[in-house]
């Protein structure tokens, strides 16, 4: 059965809101509507609609106009089974000394050496994969490889864990990986699991700091955070706050150009460049708070 997608974009969360909440009501009904704010910097809200036949050109066209959206983008895409594809895509991964794999893949991993992190294809973002999760893996092991290391470790916007978990086996402690998705933390916990890592880390649901296990855990000797420009700004004050006198906090989810605003917000804050390292079109910073 083949499969239909309609998307726009907007300004404003909103209105896409709205958007999304009109598109429910088309007829043939949608399989699912999404809002989601778009990760290339650019502000905009994308709307997506997903259809098990082909919509109703006219409606959506009605729907654009009123809610001042762009034209939709209509498309038809063929029945694919997306997790085989996505373990076709996702070839293992080394950052560092950190290998991340499939369980499709598990035959891969080398014997020594690599420090193997499982996390399945069903489960893609924070796979390594992309060039944030890379490059905040890839200052981990540099740290690592510096010297340094601690007891205390944050990871703010988990995601998959993934950061968390590297820390978790290669330094002492128990780290605190926290995501504003309740979804994510289910994600975080089961990879854990997978990982036979239960209890190595502690996975919780909290908007930045606002939790009152993170604050207890604080100061920490390092905090990562690879989510987007907006978020990492806002939140600088309370990394900086959250961060023990010669800590690292390692960020992500920017694009390069962006890469400078990010910076100058954490070092108004009292933080020092430590590295930085492009990976494509991404950067991963680290920073430090003076001894």
């Amino acid at each position: 059965m083949a499969t239909w997608t309609a998307l726009t974009t907007l300004s404003t969360k909103s209105d896409a809101e709205a958007l999304g909440a009109a598109m429910e009501e088309l007829l043939p009904e949608p399989t699912g509507v999404g809002v989601f704010e778009m990760e290339d910097g650019s502000g905009l809200y994308e709307v997506g609609g997903y259809f098990e036949e082909k919509p109703d050109i006219a409606g959506l066209e009605l729907l654009a106009k009123i809610h001042k959206a762009k034209p939709f983008a209509v498309s038809e895409l063929p029945e694919t089974d997306w997790v085989a594809h996505v373990k076709r895509e996702l070839a293992p991964v080394e950052a560092g000394r950190f290998f991340l794999y499939g369980s499709h893949d598990a035959d891969k991993v080398p014997s020594e050496g690599v420090v193997p992190l499982l996390i399945e294809a069903a489960m893609a973002f924070g796979t390594g994969h992309h060039g944030t999760t890379s490059g905040c893996l890839k200052a981990l092991d540099r740290l690592d490889n510096e010297g340094f290391s601690t007891d205390r470790t944050a990871d703010i916007g988990c995601g998959t864990a993934v950061l968390a978990m590297a820390a978790a086996r290669i330094w002492p402690g128990t780290p605190i990986a926290s995501d504003i998705d309740p979804v994510a933390v289910d994600v975080a916990i089961a990879n854990l699991a997978a990982n036979d890592m239960a209890g190595r880390v502690t996975c919780l649901e909290a908007t930045g700091f606002d939790h009152p296990a993170l604050n207890a855990g604080a100061p920490y000797g390092l905090i990562f955070a690879n989510i987007l420009m907006g978020p990492l700004i806002a939140l600088a004050p309370d990394v900086a706050a959250h961060l023990a006198p010669g800590g690292y906090t390692i960020l992500s989810g920017l694009l390069n150009e962006q890469a400078d605003d990010v910076r100058k917000a954490y070092e108004a804050q009292g933080l020092t460049l430590h590295y930085a390292e492009q990976i494509r079109e991404w950067t991963t910073l680290t920073l430090q708070k003076p001894a």
